[in-house]
């Protein structure tokens, strides 16, 4: 199977790019990794070779190692990119990975757990999805119930199928499935007056601060894309495949990849300082660390054995003292 993945990020979350990208060759991953990234390239691509893909006249193919090569697209939007993950992939479904059978798409701040081979095997079973660490909604859950009632000023009929609220964090689909992508960006079109536009989102400069208006009563897309993507589960006739919340880490089960939610991310985490205050490191740091050292390498040497270290001294104080 011809696969390719993307991802999108802006300011510091290349660091999540470098480890995502390094757990993804560690698993087997060989392919085109496509970065939809705003501002400016990380350092340890700059040295990619310029060229132009498609309708990117300056994009950057970067190729830390044989097999696997990331190609770094500047992104020309107002739309947080939370809300751009599926106008990204329509975009390049229609030009640079028009070849690619499946189509994959990871938030920055993930590293993969699983061998890439489940991954294409899942993506089989329908449009692959993971559920997240605030589900379930009950069929009349409000938040469900707003979504049909919202929707349908749009001509647009949700069909209840299960609790499941999943995550928008990761998607992945075979190209049978466009269509898929082909709702979502509808349906997020319909949200932006909702929301204020959908240059707003539960981010505010790369932090968690929402720029989401207000609405009266129950503000049924707190999580704009991902509420999203979850009324577009209703509105979707074919298959969709979960997991449960083991599939990003949010449970102690068979753990497919480990997503870091909230801040602050691995990258930014002060091990030693929140020991002190009685919090061991999270299972989503230590793996972060581990994927740091090959192909790529965002961060000195120094830098990742100081980490690590840090959270070795990290751990053994909180057998000791825990908030």
């Amino acid at each position: 199977m011809v696969s390719s993945i993307c991802t999108l990020f802006e300011g510091h979350y290349h660091y999540g790019v470098a480890s995502l990208s390094n757990s993804l060759y560690n698993q087997g991953f060989r392919g085109i990794i496509y970065v939809g990234y705003r501002g400016e390239l990380p350092n340890w691509a700059q040295n990619g070779r310029r060229e132009s893909i498609g309708k990117w006249k300056e994009a950057v193919t970067f190729i830390p190692t044989e097999g696997i090569q990331l190609i770094f697209l500047l992104l020309d939007t107002t739309y947080s990119l939370t809300n751009y993950k599926p106008d990204f992939m329509l975009d390049l479904w229609e030009g640079p990975a028009k070849n690619a059978e499946a189509l994959f798409y990871f938030d920055p701040d993930i590293v993969v757990n699983d061998s890439w081979t489940c991954f294409e095997q899942w993506v089989n079973c329908g449009v692959a999805l993971c559920e997240d660490v605030d589900s379930p909604f009950q069929e009349f859950h409000p938040r469900r119930m707003g979504w049909r009632k919202y929707f349908k000023k749009y001509n647009i009929e949700l069909q209840y199928k299960n609790q499941i609220y999943v995550n928008g964090g990761f998607i992945g689909l075979l190209k049978k499935d466009i269509n898929f992508v082909t709702l979502w960006v509808q349906l997020q079109k319909h949200m932006a007056a909702a929301i204020g536009g959908l240059e707003n989102s539960i981010f505010s400069n790369q932090s968690y601060n929402s720029t989401i208006l207000k609405m009266e009563g129950f503000t049924i897309f707190d999580k704009s894309d991902q509420d999203a993507l979850n009324a577009a589960i209703e509105a979707y006739p074919e298959n969709v495949s979960y997991l449960g919340k083991e599939g990003m880490g949010f449970e102690s089960k068979h753990i497919t990849m480990y997503h870091a939610l909230g801040s602050p991310k691995p990258w930014k985490t002060r091990h030693f300082v929140r020991a002190l205050s009685g919090r061991i490191p999270r299972k989503e740091d230590v793996v972060y660390w581990e994927n740091t050292n090959s192909p790529i390498t965002a961060h000195s040497k120094w830098k990742i054995s100081q980490k690590k270290a840090s959270i070795k001294a990290a751990k053994f104080i909180g057998r000791f003292y825990k908030a």
